[in-house]
């Protein structure tokens, strides 16, 4: 209620504002000088840290770019509508300032004692920043609580979220115990963990184009049976960002303002603009300006929002699981009664006999004003029972002043998130789903528990030290297995956890971003002022893309 509050969106939002026009619209650099910077003709052996600015943004992407691409754009579909698309879009555009500013500040207030092994990140800029104006007690306890919560959000979101989310899709798709993949998993994340920012850098700068090429050859395989319909599909995105959407289908119908809410909300929790983690990888690149890995970094929430939360949002588009008819038809309507607890649906039978008792239903009312959509439609949550003559959908109770009434024909199944997403894929090519889900889930877990280990190690650092590191490390694999032996049953036994670790992260972050921020707009006009009068260009010529992929072009021969 406070630190996810909606005026922290326009907080975060209106940051990017700021940024922005001051920057004179910095995101032009990051789309234009980026890509330069990133494909290697600035690198430089000399330049103090430990990888090259390419496997910088995979590393920092790769904690980014995983299931929020793919499950959040559904969740912000269904709920906001097509709409949502669009308020995403502009939360990416202005994050992208958001990025810029808190990398360059990261990299102005690195430690640099041991050339290659940098340590940056929002507490070492609160720490010696603070310092500098005589307020080192201050600066140190800001450092200390930001990385306090940075753990918190280290082991949850970044570890245990991720590994209970791909142990559950695997056991559920493929009948293999959750623990068996907790195991794998911690033995392939340890593996490259062990190798530090250097073997993370690598294995990033691979993983990462190959888990996005990938998703979006899949993509684009769905996209080419309408790919007449996508012009339409952006009119809509546009038309609904400032226009109701109408209930049609599964999806109940959303405002211009819950289109904006759940737009920005999404995109905010996606691309992690102002929260201060990607900084700590960006900080590891190896470079002596410290705008250039700014610049680099605006290119995250480009490529996260902007480019892959679009491909999934045409895909749930163009095949209508959005707004799909009703999955299953009532024989008869449900009979609905008024008890203590509310409204009362009685459990109604379902066909056949392709049900797994647990599964989700969903039924769609008319009742009274929808709090989050501001009309007039609700969804009532049900699960599959057992049933005398086979299943049967057992519902939760409706509170609510007036009789609901039930809307269509026939009732859903609860597609939700990334499952949505796969729904879409199979009403295309039935079994693709399936199967891309699982993979994208896998590879887009390793790349995120590779990233944020990296993350919380950084804070340790800050806390206790290099000496920590190595216990960290194998702490860290062991809450891998412990996630997947069934002690985390719900993903809202880890949700609040969470919500609280990266909630304080931003509040820590980004008045650091509004106190220091002048410094990395100077150092941003000082360095395009270089670069547009030609004091400053290319170093050499790209390197061979190997030597990039693996990091050799910024090793000293």
């Amino acid at each position: 209620a406070i630190l996810w509050h909606n005026y922290v969106l326009y907080a975060i939002i209106g940051t990017g504002v700021l940024f922005t026009f001051w920057s004179g619209f910095c995101q032009y650099r990051a789309l234009t000088h980026g890509p330069n910077v990133v494909r290697g003709v600035y690198d430089d052996p000399d330049d103090p840290g430990a990888i090259n600015h390419f496997q910088a943004l995979s590393a920092a992407l790769s904690a980014t770019v995983g299931l929020g691409n793919i499950g959040g754009v559904a969740l912000a579909i269904a709920l906001g509508g097509p709409g949502a698309v669009f308020w995403m879009w502009v939360a990416g555009f202005f994050g992208m300032a958001i990025k810029l500013t808190e990398v360059t500040l990261s990299m102005l207030y690195r430690n640099t004692a041991d050339p290659e092994n940098p340590h940056g990140g929002p507490m070492w800029v609160a720490s010696k920043g603070l310092e500098r104006r005589g307020l080192a007690g201050l600066g140190k306890a800001i450092g200390v609580f930001f990385c306090a919560m940075l753990l918190v959000s280290t082991a949850t979101g970044g570890n245990m979220f991720q590994a209970w989310n791909v142990g559950e899709l695997t056991e559920e798709y493929f009948s293999v115990p959750s623990w068996i993949t907790g195991i794998v998993l911690a033995v392939l994340v340890g593996a490259v963990i062990i190798g530090g920012i250097k073997r993370i850098g690598k294995v990033t700068a691979t993983l990462v184009p190959l888990m996005v090429f990938l998703y979006l050859v899949a993509g684009s395989y769905v996209l080419f049976a309408s790919a007449g319909d996508i012009p339409g599909m952006f009119a809509l995105m546009v038309k609904s960002a400032f226009m109701p959407t109408e209930a049609a289908g599964a999806f109940i119908g959303g405002t211009a303002a819950s289109a904006f809410l759940f737009g920005l909300k999404r995109a905010v929790f996606s691309n992690e603009a102002g929260q201060g983690s990607s900084p700590i990888a960006h900080a590891a690149a190896k470079t002596d300006e410290p705008v250039r890995e700014g610049i680099v970094a605006g290119l995250e929430p480009f490529i996260d929002t902007i480019v892959v939360c679009t491909f999934t949002a045409l895909i749930i588009l163009s095949t209508g699981i959005w707004n799909r008819a009703p999955d299953v038809a009532f024989e008869t309507l449900p009979r609905i009664e008024q008890t203590t607890d509310g409204w009362q649906f009685a459990q109604t039978p379902l066909p056949g006999d392709n049900w797994v008792i647990g599964d989700k239903t969903t039924l769609v009312v008319e009742a009274h004003r929808n709090e989050d959509t501001s009309l007039t439609r609700h969804r009532i949550e049900g699960v599959v029972t057992a049933s005398e003559t086979g299943y049967a959908t057992t519902w939760n109770n409706f509170s609510g002043p007036t009789q609901p009434t039930i809307v269509g024909d026939g009732l859903y199944r609860s597609y939700v998130g990334a499952t949505l997403t796969a729904k879409a894929f199979d009403s295309v090519a039935p079994g693709l789903g399936k199967w891309l889900v699982t993979i994208a889930a896998w590879m887009f877990a390793i790349s995120t528990m590779i990233s944020w280990s990296y993350y919380g190690e950084q804070a340790l650092v800050f806390l206790a030290g290099e000496k920590a590191v190595f216990g960290y490390r194998i702490v860290y694999c062991l809450l891998i297995i412990v996630a997947t032996l069934g002690l985390v049953r719900t993903a809202a036994d880890l949700d609040n956890v969470i919500g609280v670790g990266t909630g304080v992260m931003m509040f820590a972050n980004l008045p650091i971003c509004w106190i220091f921020g002048y410094q990395a707009m100077r150092a941003y006009r000082e360095y395009i002022g270089r670069l547009k009068s030609g004091r400053m260009g290319p170093d050499h010529p790209p390197p061979h893309l190997d030597d990039l992929l693996s990091g050799r072009d910024v090793q000293n021969k």
